[in-house]
């Protein structure tokens, strides 16, 4: 009992050395922000079309006769008026002889229906024919001279067919394969067809949009109407077509069956690379967006409710921000809609992001890659929770 007084106080130094310090609060995270910039952008759609040759044209016998010879190599490219195929030109040259015969003829007749009546307008005023006998003469005259042009007319025709004996590729392009071999009867009561010619420099880009689409393009348009428009062709190497179309045709008539609008554009190909009937992947620039924003692809998050990126606002507060995008483009986001002019936007250190709590900004500046590659999208687990609930998931 005498020791109890003793121990009271070393016991209460022992507790008052053990105790813990009081909890101190951590600083506020820092985050990687950019500023939000509104800049001006050319409304790019990626749509899909199919290209078809700018001409077309059938090559077709146009008299009868025997194929003799094709000409041309199947496949190559031939220029207009060049040689295509070569039909027995026999029967037409015998043609040709008989309507030139024809015409010697009537000019005889006519020659001398013309003597005949000279003669009677001579002695008609001596009253040595009568009046009916110079009508008879001058009519003669007229049917003779009626004649006379009947076979020329003739001629003309005979040798008209003669030429088509030889037939000519009427545009220049690329001549496809012989659709008749040699020594086939062509141009029996039909003008056979013996192949085709397309022009493939330039070609057309066919392609159509929704009317959601065209309604976009056209503001865009009304916003700059100065912008061309111009339709690149997506080579499979996923490189553009060196030679950018321009828009030739939009149709103001919606297809009941697709519920989308036609529009085509003008493609050179000088070095023939493109080829008609391709399906290709056309980047259409079709007017002008103003004010939009280009954000990293790494501060761009999505839920349930859609795309949004966090921001820090004047009091260091984060907060969400639900925003639009148009497109994809060199590692970011084209933002048409939810942000303002001047907003910092996270785009490294979401993990450590809280809604509606601090945060520190600092300059972003991409890690470990070259300028213009697209910044690492954030890991499962940066998304910040809101309300401290668990974050969201993204696609």
């Amino acid at each position: 009992m005498r020791r109890l007084p003793a121990c009271v106080p070393l016991l209460l130094l022992l507790a008052a050395c053990g105790g813990e310090p009081a909890p101190q609060t951590p600083p506020p995270p820092e985050v990687g922000v950019i500023r939000a910039e509104a800049v001006d952008l050319p409304l790019t759609l990626e749509v899909g079309g199919r290209l078809s040759a700018y001409r077309s044209a059938d090559v077709r016998a146009r008299v009868p006769g025997v194929l003799q010879q094709r000409v041309y190599t199947e496949g190559s490219d031939v220029e207009e008026g060049q040689v295509l195929f070569l039909i027995d030109p026999a029967p037409l040259q015998a043609a040709l002889g008989t309507a030139r015969a024809a015409l010697a003829q009537a000019e005889a007749n006519h020659a001398n229906a013309r003597a005949n009546a000279e003669r009677a307008r001579r002695l008609a005023p001596q009253n040595y024919v009568s009046a009916a006998d110079l009508d008879n003469a001058l009519a003669a005259e007229r049917s003779a001279a009626a004649a006379v042009e009947a076979a020329r007319a003739a001629v003309e025709s005979a040798r008209i067919n003669l030429g088509y004996a030889t037939v000519r590729s009427p545009i220049a392009g690329r001549a496809g394969r012989q659709r008749v071999t040699e020594g086939a009867l062509v141009g029996q009561g039909e003008a056979t067809l013996l192949t085709t010619v397309d022009q493939i420099d330039p070609l057309y880009a066919n392609f159509s949009l929704g009317v959601g689409e065209v309604d976009r393009i056209r503001q865009a348009r009304a916003a700059a109407p100065e912008a061309v428009a111009s339709v690149d062709v997506v080579l499979p190497d996923g490189s553009p077509h060196p030679h950018a179309g321009t828009l030739d045709f939009s149709g103001d008539v919606v297809d009941p069956a697709t519920g989308a609008i036609s529009l085509r554009a003008v493609v050179p190909n000088p070095e023939r690379r493109l080829l008609p009937g391709t399906y290709v992947s056309l980047r259409a620039r079709l007017g002008q967006l103003r004010g939009v924003f280009a954000i990293p692809q790494a501060a761009v998050q999505r839920d349930a409710r859609g795309a949004y990126v966090l921001v820090v606002g004047a009091e260091g507060q984060v907060a969400r921000r639900d925003v639009a995008l148009e497109r994809a483009e060199g590692g970011n986001w084209i933002v048409s809609s939810g942000l303002e002019d001047g907003e910092q936007v996270i785009v490294s250190g979401l993990q450590k992001a809280t809604i509606g709590g601090p945060a520190t900004p600092v300059p972003w500046t991409p890690q470990g890659q070259a300028p213009g590659a697209p910044a690492p999208a954030p890991e499962g687990d940066d998304a910040p929770a809101e309300g401290g609930d668990e974050a969201p998931g993204r696609d």
